[in-house]
């Protein structure tokens, strides 16, 4: 007997003297699309009335059918317009069927219409994309019947694989255009609201770790669908959520897919260390050692980190979520297969392998070390705000800068970051770098969540001193670790952190800015950067003594400010030289100018204090602790200007400064969801025998 092959939706004979046999649901799609006299269509149930019944009991030919409105121009496509609204109308209708494998057939043929009518609409742009789908005069009750259909399904006891294609059609729905708010079909999403039943496969935990990641980046872009022209309802229900079970489910689904971020990198990094690499670096010495860490490339997941940021953005409630513990996702997973070391795309929307979703609702084991989702977040943030060179990188990181923002702005957030009662070991991923060496892991202390995130923005602070200066993402941080210490003001907390670090790296930064201000002037405005800079010192030194945890800490920043006093010697002789020229920079530097009066007059007070000191004991070189006594024995005589405003902030506000990078971060999120949407992971004997079984 002649083998049989399956090529484009032709059955072929492999014996040559015979014409190719076409699959039947091939001859029917072409039925639907053929046009007779009169350059009319005609409903194929009229000559086989059964055509409709017979078409969803048929597995879909994605392929063909899209290749099928491909091949077509727009005046062609016009003629079928009828066809098309029938099939339409039908796939809808099939949604409704007791007997699933129409529905999973209508629901995979309504996905290739979607995308080959849209896909057709690029090139074409003479015809409305409703309008041919479903006619303007029955567009409203299509959409009805089609929301209220898939609603039902995503909320039914029954089959998760249905429940998996629905969520896969919406995905298709809101991502057919790069522009979402361009999608004029998502009125009717706004209209006939399925945010119900994305709340339901949150808070259901069976029906999350199956779905909860395309539940997850579905309503994360819903709520973007025109967010600043118009009422979304999505926004409005999202940001009033107030059950529990629902918002510790989003949590969940967010915190796997950044723990499988972390836990992705974390292996190649140890491939790396162990690998080619660490010999090249024996062999050669160290001077390949970034070039090496470099090559680390795990793709990052801004479809994710925009859910974490509306849940944080929009709902005060969600900041509990953030603090909630559950096992360390790394140390209690099955580990999966690394995913290649070049992503195929740039953002990643793959969801985490139902391995680690699962294995995080497990009950806490005593010896297991607890994590929370902001643990997770923040070394996810510290793995992607390593190397902001590449694009994407530089989105992701400074959406993460944005999210901290958004938590250290929020009272409650601050309550438990500052919680002593709420200790963790938090291992952030430090970039290799040729001066210091890799702190060890276990070597960490526990200590409050807050001292995990200014060690973050110190980490950021040091790395990123570079040619291609990230002036934005500089300016985030420094607000960052601002609103943190204006609640340790507020509320008095006296917090037992290496404060050290921080001034060190925000002497460096200004030290950064004097020595590259020609470069760096010719792009950005570094006065701003350096005023935000000598501020927060100025609030050191004005409400230290209320958040400092002892007077020694005073005292030791005192020392700092003296001991790198030519570094504010220099900034003062720049931006004075500035401010006295009738230049662009006149204003911006005359601002540091006034900012930097009590450093200036803690050095001029203090260093004449030293140097005598220093003369009547006949010591050349003066040792820390001798200073300290200089500095301890002479507050009382030291004059200090009272600056108002170091305690205030403007707070966050996305419309009015964020619009234009969110609308092009959900613009690349829509492409890339649109180009993973997989429709043939449920191939027609998984589904057969899966529903075999169903009563």
């Amino acid at each position: 007997m002649a083998q049989v092959e399956k090529r484009g939706g032709l059955l072929r004979k492999s014996s040559a003297s015979k014409k190719p046999l076409k699959e039947k649901v091939v001859l029917m799609y072409d039925e639907i699309f053929m046009v007779v006299a009169m350059s009319q269509t005609e409903d194929p149930s009229k000559c086989s009335p059964r055509f409709w019944e017979e078409l969803f009991l048929m597995k879909v030919n994605l392929e063909y059918l899209e290749g099928k409105l491909e091949s077509l121009d727009g005046e062609e496509l016009m003629k079928i317009k009828d066809n098309i609204n029938c099939l339409f109308q039908h796939c809808i209708q099939a949604l409704g069927e007791e007997h699933p494998i129409r529905v999973v057939n209508a629901l995979q043929t309504l996905c290739a219409l979607i995308r080959g009518v849209h896909q057709k609409n690029k090139s074409t742009s003479g015809f409305d994309i409703i309008n041919m789908l479903m006619g303007f005069d029955k567009a409203e009750l299509c959409m009805k019947n089609l929301m209220e259909s898939l609603d039902s399904l995503l909320c039914a006891e029954g089959s998760e694989s249905l429940k998996s294609l629905c969520l896969k059609l919406l995905l298709c729905l809101v991502t057919v255009t790069d522009n979402i708010s361009q999608n004029t079909i998502l009125e009717y999403v706004m209209i006939n609201s399925i945010f119900e039943a994305i709340l339901q496969i949150l808070s259901h935990p069976p029906s999350r770790r199956e779905h909860g990641y395309d539940a997850v980046v579905l309503l994360a872009l819903l709520v973007n669908y025109r967010k600043y022209e118009s009422v979304n309802p999505y926004i409005v229900k999202l940001s009033i959520v107030d059950d529990e079970a629902t918002l510790n489910g989003m949590g969940l689904v967010i915190a796997q897919a950044l723990s499988e971020y972390n836990r992705q990198y974390k292996d190649k990094e140890e491939e790396h260390q162990s690998g080619f690499f660490s010999a090249l670096t024996n062999m050669v010495g160290s001077m390949f050692i970034a070039d090496a860490h470099e090559k680390i490339s795990v793709q990052t997941n801004e479809a994710i980190l925009l859910a974490l940021y509306e849940a944080v953005h929009l709902n005060r409630n969600f900041i509990t979520v953030l603090a909630q513990s559950h096992p360390e996702m790394g140390l209690v997973t099955t580990p999966v297969s690394p995913a290649p070391t070049t992503p195929v795309t740039p953002l990643g929307t793959t969801p985490p392998s139902s391995d680690v979703i699962s294995s995080v609702e497990l009950p806490l084991d005593a010896d297991v070390q607890t994590s929370n989702l902001l643990i997770t977040f923040l070394k996810y943030s510290s793995i992607v705000m390593q190397d902001t060179k590449d694009e994407h990188r530089l989105h992701s990181g400074k959406l993460c800068l944005i999210i901290l923002t958004c938590i250290a702005e929020d009272q409650y957030a601050n309550a438990f970051l500052h919680d002593d009662n709420m200790n963790f070991r938090v291992n952030l991923h430090r970039m290799p770098m040729r001066h210091r060496k890799k702190a060890a892991d276990k070597n960490l202390p526990c200590r409050p969540l807050v001292c995990a995130v200014l060690d973050l923005m110190v980490e950021f602070i040091v790395t990123h001193m570079m040619k291609e200066f990230p002036m934005d993402l500089y300016i985030r941080c420094i607000q960052v670790v601002h609103k943190l210490l204006c609640y340790q003001k507020k509320c008095r907390v006296r917090l037992h952190y290496t404060w050290r670090e921080l001034w060190s790296a925000l002497i460096n930064l200004l030290k950064f800015l004097m020595s590259n201000e020609t470069v760096l002037l010719a792009k950005h405005n570094i006065f701003t950067l350096a005023l935000m800079i000598v501020n927060l010192f100025n609030m050191f030194i004005t409400y230290g003594d209320t958040f400092l945890p002892t007077p020694s800490s005073y005292d030791e920043l005192y020392y700092e400010i003296i001991r790198m006093h030519q570094s504010f010697d220099n900034l003062y002789s720049m931006v004075l030289r500035l401010s006295t020229n009738a230049g662009q920079w006149k204003e911006a530097a005359s601002k540091v100018t006034h900012a930097l009066v009590n450093i200036r007059a803690i050095i001029n007070h203090f260093n004449p204090k030293i140097e005598s000191y220093a003369a009547v004991n006949h010591i050349s070189q003066l040792s820390e602790e001798q200073v300290l006594e200089v500095v301890r024995a002479n507050y009382d005589t030291l004059t200090l200007k009272l600056q108002d405003g170091l305690d205030q902030y403007e707070r966050y506000s996305e419309q009015h400064k964020e619009a234009a990078f969110f609308k092009e971060l959900v613009r690349s999120i829509s492409t890339n969801v649109r180009r993973n949407l997989a429709f043939h992971t449920l191939s027609q004997e998984v589904l057969l025998k899966e529903f075999s079984t169903i009563s």
